[in-house]
């Protein structure tokens, strides 16, 4: 299946877009997906563990399950004053 992975700020800046896709085993869930964008661009790999994910935009659990054509979001933590 074929999933649109969103990235924003910082994620964003490792990958040098804002967009891509992955195809993933029917199965799969949204830590699967991250899972293969930090092996495909492995300057993400550190921020395992910090991220927030989205589901066809509402915030979700790493372990929800995908469908395709699912849009998935990686948020790294947000700071401000």
């Amino acid at each position: 299946m074929k999933v649109k992975v969103l990235l924003f700020a910082s994620l964003r800046e490792v990958v040098g877009s804002s967009q891509s896709a992955v195809e993933l085993e029917p199965g799969a869930r949204v830590e699967d997906a991250w899972a293969r964008m930090a092996s495909l661009y492995p300057r993400l790999a550190p921020h395992t563990g910090t991220i927030a994910f989205a589901l066809n935009s509402a915030y979700t659990s790493a372990r929800e399950a995908l469908h395709d054509g699912d849009e998935v979001a990686f948020l790294p933590p947000v700071s401000g004053g």
